[in-house]
């Protein structure tokens, strides 16, 4: 349990957004897909996940991690209406609006809130994908409820403190998600071995430097230099205490970085590829789109389409 504290007093919490949403019509979405970690709950109405349609009751969650695609249905689709993420960001509006009067969040026939935020190791590496876990259900949890229903409450009023409590209840969030997934004995081998190589201090270095110059050479060469290994051997070593290979790592921190950007900033799409380490912008928005599901262009758009 003592590593796991450390895993867990190690992790850097940001909040992303939170809204309490009502659909207007049911439908499918065959790759549901964030960078960052949702937290759903499901209030009233018809949930389900997976290739298997795992049912979601009212009062419990759905948990999606990071990176992870997932087949998500809202609501009873006799129409059998199945679209992509593409088409959910661009077309947001037509299936879900936004609730932001307090009295009536939960009170809608087909209603959910869900929480979006980062959880990364050393701020680093993203704890839940790190896991490469599907999304799962979190039941009979109505504290981690709470905290959830708190978050979008904070999110719709403007009073003093509000980004203070946001972040507090997100890191609780985090906090009461882990311990679920401890209590319930959840993916046991790969807490196990995270918790073991995240205290390797070559390993930290190397994140370190990573997240530090994703602009830059981030060769084998370069990385063997920073872990004090060889070039030869520094790829099998991560990849033996990560279960992915360096080049890979680099690209997933490369594109959540090009994201982050996107989202907040009003940068170029060339330049936003040269920061996180692209020179050919055609090669970056490639890559970007493939990784995404989507053009870089609409992953820009994409928070309009979510502050609806």
């Amino acid at each position: 349990m003592e590593d796991y504290n450390k895993v867990i007093e190690s992790l850097g919490v940001r909040y992303i957004k939170a809204k309490n949403l009502v659909l207007h019509q049911p439908f499918t979405v065959r790759n549901s897909y964030d960078v960052g970690n949702n937290l759903i709950l499901l209030h009233k109405g018809r949930l389900t996940f997976g290739e298997d349609e795992m049912v979601v009751e009212e009062g419990d969650m759905l948990f999606i991690p990071g990176g992870r695609p997932t087949r998500v249905s809202y609501g009873v689709d006799l129409k059998n209406r199945l679209i992509s993420n593409d088409d959910l960001i661009t077309n947001k509006d037509k299936f879900f609006h936004s609730n932001d009067n307090l009295d009536l969040i939960g009170d809608d026939e087909e209603s959910h809130t869900f929480v979006s935020f980062e959880a990364k190791v050393f701020d680093s590496v993203n704890f839940f994908a790190s896991l490469d876990v599907p999304a799962f259900l979190i039941s009979g949890q109505q504290k981690l409820a709470n905290l959830v229903v708190k978050v979008v409450e904070e999110s719709i009023q403007d009073l003093p403190g509000r980004e203070r409590l946001i972040n507090i209840y997100t890191e609780n969030i985090v906090v009461e998600v882990v311990r679920y997934v401890l209590r319930n004995n959840m993916f046991v081998e790969q807490l196990a071995t995270n918790s073991t190589y995240f205290k390797d201090p070559r390993l930290i270095d190397l994140f370190n430097y990573i997240k530090e110059n994703l602009g830059g050479d981030l060769s084998n060469k370069v990385l063997s230099g920073v872990a004090n290994v060889s070039e030869d051997y520094v790829g099998q070593y991560f990849k033996m205490l990560t279960n992915i290979n360096p080049q890979d790592y680099i690209e997933y921190q490369r594109m959540e970085r090009a994201v982050f950007l996107l989202r907040t900033t009003k940068k170029s799409i060339r330049d936003i590829g040269k920061e996180v380490g692209y020179k050919d912008t055609a090669y970056f928005c490639r890559r970007f789109k493939m990784m995404f599901g989507i053009p870089a262009g609409k992953m820009r758009r994409r928070e309009s389409a979510m502050n609806i």
